[in-house]
């Protein structure tokens, strides 16, 4: 059954005529009473009294013509939600970022929920070895990762630079020096984040080479509770310079500089399909943040391209 059909039918049984729907449609009378005849044909049923003087609707008309207005209005919801899809006034947002990375999304998603509130933001929780593979597959729209991909079907663009940040509680005996050489680490006790991270293999690396003992007895399996537990004094931490931000500048946590281990960056990046199109409300928000970039003058790579 066609829906042309349908919107022929409910526009006889409205216009109470055929020449009046002609009308109204913009064609012949005769091609109006065809299209009536194919739906019958094809309900087999009779839907309208041809015996009567005045157009009367069958049982069965008056049953077609309630579903015929519903097709008619789900049409015009289906076109109107098409229309505020294209605008950004509504959709889903699918990112993909594991705990750290995701702090890096927060003031993009404050900034896009303002412009596009009825656009339903989700942040999937995800380690960050396995976004390239999800967003390739078509499970995530966008994701946020550490590293470059280096995957030709992907696209990414730095949006962040972030730096390794040793810290220790306000009591510690380290807390009112400027900086540290990383021998002077060697007894101390480290709070590690236990999953595998760009910065973990640094940091080891770092202490490999100086020969420097690195005493991880205590690994946790958030941020924010190694945070936390450098705080009640238990040890201390290299965290990401972001995930300690406002614990340094309340005064809860000390970062002190470690000459060896200054120069570690870590490049945040916004990743995406090189070759897949993007829906309205990820193609928004890869415009917002690009230009949130571009306004800061942060630093923004290249696109890996196939």
């Amino acid at each position: 059954m066609e829906l042309h059909s349908l919107k022929v039918f409910l526009a006889v049984a409205t216009e109470k005529s055929f020449s009046r729907a002609a009308d109204r449609m913009s064609r012949t009378q005769p091609a109006i009473s065809l299209a009536v005849q194919r739906l019958e044909s094809e309900l087999d049923e009779k839907l309208i009294d041809r015996s009567a003087k005045d157009l009367l609707l069958t049982d069965a008309g008056r049953i077609v013509v309630e579903y015929a207005r519903r097709f008619e209005n789900l049409e015009r919801e289906m076109a109107t939600a098409l229309s505020e899809l294209r605008d950004n006034s509504a959709g889903r947002l699918t990112i993909g970022a594991n705990e750290s990375t995701s702090l890096y999304l927060m003031m993009h998603i404050e900034r896009y929920r303002h412009m596009y509130p009825r656009v339903k933001v989700e942040v999937r929780r995800s380690l960050s070895s396995r976004i390239p593979g999800q967003l390739v597959d078509g499970d995530l729209e966008l994701g946020v990762i550490s590293y470059d991909p280096a995957d030709p079907r992907l696209e990414s663009h730095v949006i962040y630079t972030d730096h390794l940040s040793f810290v220790v509680s306000p009591q510690h005996r380290f807390a009112e020096r400027v900086d540290i050489s990383i021998a002077e680490l060697g007894m101390e006790t480290f709070i590690a984040h236990n999953v595998a991270s760009p910065y973990r293999e640094i940091v080891l690396k770092e202490f490999q080479r100086h020969r420097v003992a690195l005493n991880m007895d205590v690994e946790m399996p958030t941020v924010e509770t190694v945070r936390r537990m450098v705080q009640r004094s238990e040890g201390v931490a290299f965290l990401p310079r972001m995930c300690v931000e406002q614990e340094v500048e309340a005064g809860l946590l000390r970062e002190v500089r470690v000459p060896e281990l200054n120069h570690v960056e870590r490049k945040i990046r916004l990743v995406y399909p090189a070759k897949r199109g993007l829906s309205h409300a990820a193609r928004a928000f890869l415009e917002l943040v690009r230009g949130k970039v571009a306004e800061g003058g942060a630093e923004e790579t290249g696109a890996q391209r196939g």
